[in-house]
This record gives structure tokens, C-alpha cells and sequence, in this order.
């Protein structure tokens, strides 16, 4: 297993680069993936890359550099994906209600397409029949998932067609002759139910045999990765066993053996990730003791969106004696991002770092308040460099027309 990054050298990066900061450890990627395909490496398996968790272009070529595919969720996430180098083959784009426009971006360039509406698919098969192969989204009505804004198969879900739907689907296919190769499906994130997963690969096993050129079976992402101490992962080897014995037991019935995707974002990254931050003031109140950041939900939204837990350690004083703490931001508006969580003793001027920051923290950042969004470091082989420079006044201007 790769080795966390130190305390003293995240102090030191956060000295180096300014704060509030992000820092990427190349090598915990490197060891995710090699988790995944040594877990599968029985199966007829393809990963690919949610790279709406973090598209920073040196982390997209180095997780194509290890062989991974990548799964896109917008056209300019596909023009990303190019401009890392990955083929187009290897670039799987899932719409999500989105204009016909984009699907037609996205079949110009090459990539595989999943459509997610029966408006669009109807639209696709006017325009391409079966020239282009297509894959479709299906929504399998299961409630998976650690919060319900990030459970994407249940019945009030957006994702997907719904499965009741199916001889809609069927439909379409015959009118224009559509040319299905990949049935999709994703139930959400933060699943820890391997059964979750055997679940949905039970209702499409009932769907498979109604589609006659299906290649691919993509069963989307949602593994979990601990956030605190006692929190489980989701057991990737019981998931892998448990793909190949259902998949054994019920060979596609078109005849060749059908692949399985998986597209795991949060998987990659997420423990890759420190958020390293500078404490700006202590506040004492009858309530709880403030410990206020040079950050907000400006630069890690997770907390306050999702309730999200962060393990925050105090690298400065990492012996000193434990007290409960208020973490806050900096900006004006309600940013907490923990409340009453224990902490060796902090003092104005510690650096604190929040752990599990690789997945949806940069990523969802912004400018609100006008501040700047911050810098983005990759450790590499020991080495540190810098691969997003921190906004500048300027940046904040970037675009706007003065009249």
C-alpha cells in the first residue's frame, strides 16, 4: 500500500504553495486501480474513470497512463478526455438531459455514447439508424446510495429511462433499427451492498435476451471509501466473485460473452486528496470554540451540501491534547464543515488538513464571495509539482465586459 503524505510535508507544501490548497498523491491512485483489476482480473472487466470527481488534465493523463477508460458526464469532459490522449474508444459519454446537440458532438468525435431519454434515443435513430452503435441508460428503480441527492436509481430519480419503459425502448429499436451494444445502469454513491450491484445485474439478466447485438453490460460506479475510522469500503473482491459467478450463470443469450464496465469516480480520487488549510482565528462562545479556516464551502462544498464527513487533524500540533472544535469558514454565508469534532489542540496559525479531499472537492469549487479558488499539487515519486496555479485578481475579471 502507497503511504500517506506525511504531516511535516504537508506543512511544508502548504508553506511552499500557499493555502488553502489541494494535493494529489499519484501513487493511492495507482493503488486503487491495481485494487480493481487484480479483484477482477478473473473477469471480462473495463473501468473507467468518472472523471467528473476531479478533471484536472495531469490527473486524466496519469490515470490513462495506467490503462484506465474514461467516463465522461458532458461534452467538454470528452474534449478533456481527448486532449489527455485518450482514444476515443476509450471514452464513454452518458447523457444526462442534455440537448440533442451535444449527442451529436459526442458521435462526430467518436466515443461511445449512452443515451438516457427516450427523446433523445428517438432522435439518435433518425438521424444515425443503426450506422452508429448506441447504448441506452435504464433506471432500475433501486434506492441505493449514503444520501439521497447522490441516489440515482430509485423511482424519483432523473438518471435513466425507467425499466418499466423497456417495450418503449423496444420500440424505437425496431422503428429506426437501432444499433444497442451497451445496457447502463447506476444506482448511486457510496454503496457498500456488493448486493446492490448483483440487484441490478438481476433486472437487466430479465432485459439482456430482448436487445440481439449487445457487447457491454456498464453497471456505473458508487463504491464506497471510508471516510472515518471503523467506516467500510466497499469489498471489492466479495463483488468481483460475485460478478463472475452471476455472469457464468447466465451467458448472453446473443452468444458471445458479454463485457462488464464499471465507472468508478470518487474510487479513484478520493483518498488521493489533502485539503491543507491555515487557521485564521480562534473564537471562544458559550456554544462551542470556532476554529475559522482560510477556506469555506467556496473550496469544499461536501459538508455543507451533503453533510459529508471530512477527517480534519491538526498536522501542527498533532500530539497536543484533544478538544472538541467548531471548524468554519471564511466566508460570508453558514460554512460549516464540522461541528464539535475533536482535535489536538489548535492555535491561530496551525495548519489544519481534511482527508478524502481527491473526489468532488476542487471540482465543485467556485468564486463565491470573490475569492480565489486555490492552487492543486501533484506528488508524483516524491516530487511535488504544481499543476493549477492559484487565481489571481484578475481571474476574477476573466470573461466579464466592461461597459
Amino acid at each position: 500500500m502507497s503511504e500517506q503524505l506525511s504531516p511535516e510535508y504537508l506543512i511544508h507544501l502548504g508553506q511552499q504553495f500557499g493555502t488553502p490548497l489541494y494535493v494529489y498523491h499519484a501513487e493511492k491512485i495507482k493503488e486503487q486501480y491495481n485494487k480493481l483489476t487484480t479483484a477482477f482480473s478473473r473477469t471480462n472487466t473495463l473501468f473507467f474513470y468518472a472523471s467528473k470527481a476531479l478533471t484536472n488534465i495531469n490527473i486524466l493523463k496519469y490515470i490513462g497512463g495506467l490503462g484506465a477508460n474514461i467516463d465522461c458526464s458532458s461534452i467538454n469532459e470528452v474534449r478533456l478526455a481527448l486532449h489527455a490522449g485518450f482514444p476515443p474508444e476509450r471514452i464513454l459519454y452518458t447523457s444526462n438531459g442534455i440537448g440533442f446537440g451535444e449527442i451529436e458532438e459526442a458521435q462526430s468525435l467518436g466515443v461511445i455514447i449512452n443515451i438516457d431519454s427516450l427523446s433523445n434515443l428517438e432522435k439518435f435513430g433518425q438521424k444515425f439508424g443503426h450506422s452508429y452503435p448506441v447504448g441506452v441508460r435504464l433506471r432500475p428503480n433501486i434506492m441505493a446510495g449514503g444520501n439521497l441527492k447522490i441516489s440515482t436509481g430509485h423511482d424519483k430519480s432523473k438518471f435513466g429511462i425507467p425499466v418499466d419503459q423497456i417495450e418503449k425502448v423496444l420500440s424505437l429499436v425496431r422503428k429506426y433499427n437501432l444499433h444497442i451494444v451497451d445496457l447502463h445502469i447506476h444506482t448511486g454513491s457510496e454503496i457498500k451492498d456488493v448486493d446492490v450491484f448483483v440487484k441490478g445485474i438481476e433486472i437487466l439478466f430479465d432485459i439482456i435476451p430482448l436487445f440481439s447485438e449487445l457487447q457491454f453490460i456498464d453497471l456505473g460506479g458508487g463504491f464506497k471509501v471510508p471516510y472515518k475510522d471503523g467506516d467500510v469500503e466497499t469489498d471489492i473482491q466479495c463483488l468481483a466473485d460475485k460478478i463472475e459467478e452471476a455472469f457464468s450463470n447466465h451467458p448472453n443469450p446473443g452468444g458471445r460473452p458479454l463485457q462488464v464496465w464499471f465507472e468508478p469516480g470518487k474510487f479513484f480520487v478520493s483518498e488521493c486528496g489533502y485539503f491543507i488549510t491555515k487557521v485564521n482565528v480562534i473564537k471562544e462562545t458559550e456554544a462551542t470554540t470556532f476554529v475559522s479556516v482560510d477556506s469555506g464551502f467556496n473550496h469544499l462544498i461536501r459538508p455543507m451540501f451533503y453533510d459529508a464527513y471530512h477527517e480534519i487533524e491538526n498536522i501542527s500540533n498533532p500530539h497536543g491534547p484533544l478538544k472538541p472544535y467548531s471548524v468554519v469558514g471564511n466566508i460570508c454565508e453558514t460554512d460549516t464543515f464540522a461541528w464539535d469534532r475533536t482535535i489536538n489542540e489548535v492555535r491561530e496559525g496551525d495548519y489544519l488538513v481534511f482527508r478524502n479531499a481527491g473526489a468532488y472537492g476542487f471540482e465543485m469549487s467556485s468564486n463565491f464571495n470573490s475569492r480565489f479558488k486555490p492552487a492543486e499539487v501533484l506528488v508524483k515519486d516524491g516530487k511535488a509539482q504544481l499543476i493549477r496555479k492559484r487565481d489571481q485578481f484578475e481571474d476574477l475579471l476573466r470573461n466579464q465586459i466592461e461597459l
